[in-house]
């Protein structure tokens, strides 16, 4: 999402680079960059002239400390003004109030923005946290909502509560609590509904709802996709309902991110979290500092973290390591690691997450996708046998013809997957007995990466330190390499 913003910003740097102080005279440019970036990213105009304000008057006369050139300290002047702009930390949901009532959070926004599918969304992320929750369909007027708010509570196991289409919303909000009250659940997210724009039966009937609720929460659901309008919708429901926070959806899409930048400083509310997919797992709560990281390309190690931790069992990691060590990673092992990424989310996003990634380019990370896409249709190819002990595919080209046709691709495309998993065993045995370890064991891609797979490394050239061939391993290998 940040791509084309992250490149404007590297462009705005250039200027200074060689400089030996900044001065009004040489940031000058530099700063025309910025506010042509941010205004590229749909940022709102107020916003950008109060943001390039607050960069000049600090970067202009910052004394540079030894070692650190004018440029880096621009950057670090730059990152925290976006992190200050965004709302400086991250803004939790509000606590219930009195002691055996429910939390009440109020979901609004306009119609098309996502908002059924980000209660759902927060609804298990609470119910991660061990929180007892209860949705409540509010939405009596778009056809079918009540059904995939109760669609979406059946898949992640949370209860849907439902007066029908015929009742008020503001009656359906009072019963969902009501029952909520009674039945124990701690946390009570109140779908509403939206409209195709901003009218005065709609902020009238979200009055009535709050009125009704008397939530804990009012969060807006604002695709971000909207750009400049994030800041006039943001700015009328501030002033007609009141909101304490936002969800910004769809930030795995085409947005440039001026919404991102604009709500907080438009509304005063902080945006508390983000919905980077379409699965009902793809929610994460927003650090003001880690978007400001990725924006500027460096990355965000700890989402990254948080997202493997949530994935990844120890045990699963440590039997992976010892796997590795003993070249005994066959095909299965490394289906489970494909299916791994998958629920970590894109492949490409994982890998901008990566300080230093940010510049690999996006076709071929694409094709790096459809590569694993491939190599997965071989693996399902193949007898539960030829997975764990590659010498039959070796030492039969029958069976390595027969995969070829089972799979929809060709006999030299089975050799290749062959060969570069025997190249990439020795590598990797190497990398996890001293050489350095990658960066999550088994993980395609992440650290010495998949030959063959464009952008994605392999293996090292002629004096890189690990050898070119596989070590010949003894007598029979029971598994296929290291990847």
């Amino acid at each position: 999402m940040f791509d084309e913003l992250s490149q404007r910003f590297e462009e705005a740097v250039k200027s200074l680079r060689g400089q030996a102080t900044i001065s009004d005279t040489n940031v000058e440019g530099a700063l025309k960059d910025v506010r042509r970036a941010l205004l590229e990213a749909d940022v709102s105009l107020p916003v950008v002239r109060e943001f390039v304000d607050e960069v000049r008057r600090k970067a202009v006369g910052t004394e540079v400390v030894r070692g650190i050139s004018p440029d880096q300290k621009f950057i670090q002047v730059v990152h925290d003004q976006l992190v200050e702009t965004m709302g400086g930390e991250n803004a939790p949901l509000a606590a219930g109030g009195k002691p055996g009532e429910p939390s009440v959070v109020l979901m609004a926004g306009l119609q098309g923005a996502g908002k059924t599918t980000a209660t759902a969304k927060l609804g298990l992320h609470l119910k991660d946290q061990g929180r007892k929750t209860l949705l409540v369909a509010a939405d009596v007027y778009r056809p079918a909502a009540i059904d995939q708010l109760q669609t979406l509570g059946g898949q992640i196991g949370v209860e849907v509560f439902s007066l029908g289409a015929e009742a008020k919303p503001e009656d359906i909000a009072a019963a969902g609590i009501a029952k909520a009250r009674a039945e124990d659940f701690d946390t009570v997210l109140i779908d509403t509904a939206g409209r195709l724009q901003i009218d005065t039966a709609m902020m009238e009937e979200m009055v009535r709802i709050r009125t009704a609720a008397q939530p804990d929460e009012v969060l807006l659901v604002v695709d971000s996709m909207i750009g400049q309008e994030a800041a006039e919708l943001t700015r009328a429901f501030q002033e007609q309902v009141g909101i304490t926070g936002a969800v910004l959806t769809k930030l795995d899409g085409d947005s440039r991110g001026g919404a991102a930048l604009s709500i907080r400083k438009v509304s005063g509310a902080p945006i508390k979290f983000i919905g980077t997919g379409e699965k009902v797992e793809a929610l994460q709560p927003f650090h003001p500092e880690r978007m400001a990281s990725r924006i500027l390309g460096m990355g965000d190690v700890l989402t990254l973290v948080e997202k493997a931790t949530k994935e990844v069992e120890l045990a699963d990691v440590e039997r992976m390591q010892r796997k590795l060590q003993e070249a005994s990673f066959d095909f299965s092992d490394f289906v489970q690691q494909m299916r791994l990424i998958k629920r970590m989310g894109s492949l490409g996003g994982l890998m901008k997450m990566i300080p230093g990634m940010n510049k690999i380019d996006d076709g071929m990370l694409k094709q790096g996708e459809q590569q694993l896409k491939k190599i997965e249709a071989m693996i399902g190819s193949m007898t539960v046998a030829e997975r764990e002990d590659t010498d039959l595919l070796a030492a039969s080209p029958s069976r390595r013809r027969r995969i070829a046709g089972g799979s929809g691709h060709t006999a030299a495309d089975v050799d290749k997957v062959l060969a570069d998993f025997q190249k990439m065993r020795g590598f990797m045995q190497q990398m996890t007995r001293g050489g350095g370890m990658p960066g999550m064991p088994g993980m395609p891609g992440m650290g010495g990466g998949f030959p063959g797979m464009p952008g994605m490394g392999g293996p090292p050239p002629r004096g890189g330190g690990a050898p070119r061939k596989a070590p010949k391993p003894a007598k029979k290998k029971k598994g296929f390499g290291e990847l």
